[in-house]
């Protein structure tokens, strides 16, 4: 499942890497790792909760022999601060609607499931509050819960490590790269694959972030060798200082990347 590899490789943007409270507030720290399109170094304080998940998910991949609509609903993540520096992570997709239609034939398949479960642990490496850099690592290990092409058929491996460095107290220059033991496109097996993606953060307002990223993504799957790049903008705005609101629109650069991705969702901290 291209997309689910898509998930788990393309890393890189983040809300707020180091380890402080970015609202200057006196409650749990609240960094989701969302709207994104990777990982974080920010993790959940022990003792609270937080959870992200997409309301609509909408990816579209026209190819010259078949086009692809994919359609995701209520994908979760569940963030456990377990320690000052430590979190693990659970996330599952509980609904995927996955169209093809053959243009030669104009023959559809439709396939209507849940996804897989993903288990990952993130830890901060470097980053305090008042300083310009910071860092993390997060391992993770997909396990093929769902029905293909909603779930890969098999499961995967890999690990992230994002950094970040302020540039200006509005202004932040972001990278994450990745290197994984993906799932081959037939369901079956493993192969490389590894991505890095560079971003801007811009804060708006206090409320509102506002973010920009480039991709790269190198697949070596058996069945065809590709790299996918990509170029995504988002925001996120925080109505309060434990929940998030935000929205996503992601673009392909090259043939071999699916053409145009909507995502819209949020997050809360308990």
């Amino acid at each position: 499942m291209r997309a689910a590899l898509a998930t788990a490789m393309l890393l890189a943007a983040v809300p707020a890497l180091a380890q402080d409270k970015p609202d200057g507030s006196d409650g749990p720290r609240f960094c989701p790792t969302r709207p994104s399109l990777g990982g974080s170094s920010c993790t959940t304080e022990p003792g609270h909760v937080q959870i992200e998940a997409s309301t609509f998910d909408w990816q579209r991949d026209d190819r010259s022999d078949q086009r692809e609509d994919r359609i995701v609903s209520a994908d979760l993540l569940a963030r456990f601060g377990v320690g000052p520096k430590t979190e693990v992570q659970v996330g599952w997709t509980a609904y995927g609607h996955d169209r093809t239609r053959d243009k030669t034939t104009g023959e559809i398949d439709t396939v209507n499931g849940t996804g897989d479960v993903t288990l990952a642990v993130r830890q901060h490496l470097a980053g305090e509050e008042g300083k310009p850099f910071s860092a993390g690592f997060q391992p993770f290990v997909t396990v093929p819960t769902g029905r293909y092409p909603v779930g890969a058929g098999d499961w995967s491996a890999g690990a992230q490590v994002p950094v970040q460095y302020d540039l200006t107290r509005k202004l932040a220059a972001q990278f994450t790269g990745e290197m994984d033991a993906a799932t081959n496109q037939s369901g079956d097996g493993r192969h490389l694959a590894y991505s890095g993606i560079w971003g801007l953060r811009y804060k708006l307002t206090e409320a509102v972030n506002v973010y920009g990223e480039l991709s790269v993504e190198r697949d070596d799957d058996p069945s065809g060798h590709e790299t996918h790049s990509l170029a995504a903008f988002s925001v996120a705005w925080r109505p309060t200082k434990r929940f998030q609101l935000d929205a996503q629109v992601v673009a392909g650069l090259n043939p071999n990347s699916p053409d145009i991705r909507l995502v819209t969702g949020g997050a809360i901290v308990f």
